[in-house]
């Protein structure tokens, strides 16, 4: 078997009991909302008009903003409910679960009461004539007759709901999409087509099952009903089996290590995890996560360690405008973390990579760029290509204000994609990462920044304040500390960039070890 898809494959059942957990659960929340709201909805047309518009109006949203949305709704929670002592989890599974939760009431809710609405009068006329109840009547006469429509609203919002769960990833959720979004961004494109093929086959053995339970409802076959019914339960709990028999150990010894969206954090988390589990620790990981996302989830506790970078947190995290020198910003971020947190900054890694404007040499020799001054000039006849947090960061901001930067157009990218559209031409300067070895590697002029208006990004290593104190968890890492050069970084970066032979980050992670002489040849 190709080793990639053996890599891949090997992925598979932890993120599918996830993947599983996740959409079941927002499925039973969907169907709990809707189907009580469908009954009254169904008697009041006043109450129907609003409830399934406002039903309309959740699914106009989209799937990444609805699961972004529920962040600061449960931090806003978490301060009404912090005189009691009560707190929420603010990411991973409650948010991702009530955004999917409310995906799934439409489908549900719109034939719901479709078929409760459609039942024939006279069949409810003669139900009261009997003098049955309402409660009577509704359970033997009309959600019988409705549940073949209010069936196809469940598959519906089943296969919505089991697509829209990889989506979790990005608030902390793991799920199928942890190795979609890990595919695209090191192009690994098996990754990508395991994960959508796994996601695919999940929802339609799941459309499959249920269609056969419709069928018996429709067709009054109870073994149908049942054998539908009994092999959905069954492939639930096998596909669950994994979450529940995962670590092996104590909570104590199982550890979460988190890696932002790019190759150079996927490298470093695995090579944390590998000198973590030569410790004894069973390793988790949690890929794919916004620089909000990360740093909320290791306060938390969600996540025990990640790599961050010094102007990343000073800036978004910290909400700091100046740029004191290196060592300052360092002592400064250390400080705040300890006493608003109790987490920790281990210690920086060696090797800065900041935020480094490029583009191509033909490019700096047309318009005469050696520096952002000779950028801002030029600007207004330029396109500028970034990351997908860059624009709406205050480090931008900082640059824009202190160079007095106006582009003609911006456009954002997956950091790959970023790199191919400024060797294409589709966009005239990026904002690069200094440690990646694609700027070498295509042969991108970089600007230099007299100004000193991007501030030091040194990467640091964050521990959660439940590791601070467990001595073997910190031992195991603090040979990383002051060890990797940047022109490492580069070259273990570009192993798992780059467009032929390949590394996978944990190939790239063990090769960059045994280069700073933590690892045998």
């Amino acid at each position: 078997m190709n080793d990639r898809l053996a890599q891949a494959l090997a992925q598979v059942p932890s993120l599918l009991a996830d993947h599983v957990l996740l959409s079941a659960a927002a499925l039973l929340l969907g169907l709990c909302i809707a189907l009580p709201l469908a009954v009254a909805a169904s008697r009041r047309p006043r109450l129907r008009r609003v409830v399934l518009g406002a039903a309309s109006l959740v699914q106009t949203i989209p799937g990444l903003a609805l699961l972004a949305l529920f962040y600061p709704f449960l931090l806003a929670l978490n301060g009404l409910l912090a005189p009691v002592g009560a707190a929420l989890p603010a990411l991973g599974f409650l948010p991702a679960l009530l955004a999917l939760g409310l995906y799934a009431v439409l489908p549900i809710l719109r034939n719901a009461v479709t078929g409760l609405v459609g039942i024939d009068p006279a069949i409810s006329e003669a139900a009261d004539g009997v003098g049955m109840t309402g409660r009577q009547k509704l359970r033997l006469v009309e959600a019988p007759l409705a549940a073949p429509v209010v069936m196809a609203g469940i598959r519906t919002a089943a296969v919505w709901t089991i697509g829209a769960a990889t989506l979790s990833t990005t608030v902390g959720q793991p799920s199928l999409g942890d190795m979609i979004f890990a595919g695209l961004q090191t192009q690994n494109w098996m990754l990508v087509l395991t994960g959508c093929f796994a996601s695919a086959a999940l929802a339609l053995v799941v459309d499959g099952l249920l269609g056969l339970i419709e069928s018996g409802i429709a067709g009054r076959s109870k073994p149908k009903i049942w054998g539908g019914a009994v092999a959905l339960i069954a492939g639930v709990l096998i596909a669950l089996a994994p979450a529940f028999s995962f670590g092996g150990g104590s909570g104590q010894d199982s550890v979460t290590i988190g890696a932002k969206g790019f190759s150079e954090q996927y490298i470093l988390a695995r090579m944390m995890g590998d000198r973590l589990e030569e410790a004894g620790y069973t390793v988790r990981y949690r890929d794919g996560l916004g620089s909000t996302v990360a740093f909320e989830a290791l306060t938390r506790g969600d996540i025990d360690v990640y790599v961050d970078y010094t102007g990343t947190l000073w800036t978004n995290a910290m909400r700091r405008e100046d740029h004191p020198p290196r060592d300052e910003m360092l002592a400064g971020l250390s400080e705040w973390v300890d006493e608003n947190y109790g987490a920790q900054v281990l210690g920086r890694l060696g090797f800065e990579n900041t935020y480094a404007f490029a583009t191509t040499q033909e490019t700096a020799r047309r318009f005469g760029l050696e520096t952002l001054d000779d950028l801002a000039r030029a600007a207004p006849q330029m396109t500028m290509g970034t990351d997908v947090e860059f624009l709406n960061r205050p480090e931008w901001a900082s640059i824009r204000d202190a160079y007095g930067m106006n582009f003609a157009d911006a456009q954002s990218f997956q950091p790959t994609f970023m790199y191919r559209a400024v060797e294409s031409g589709r966009v005239d300067v990026i904002t690069a990462f200094s440690s990646d070895g694609r700027i070498a590697a295509s042969n991108l002029a970089t600007l230099s920044d007299p100004r000193g208006a991007i501030p030091n990004y040194d990467a640091v290593v964050m521990v959660a304040p439940g590791r601070v104190d467990d001595e073997r968890f910190v031992a195991a890492l603090r040979p990383l500390l002051d060890a990797i050069p940047v022109e490492a970084m580069r070259e273990a970066n570009y192993m798992v960039d780059r467009d032929t032979d390949k590394a996978s980050p944990s190939e790239a992670a063990r090769w960059l070890a045994r280069e700073i002489g933590l690892a045998a040849e």
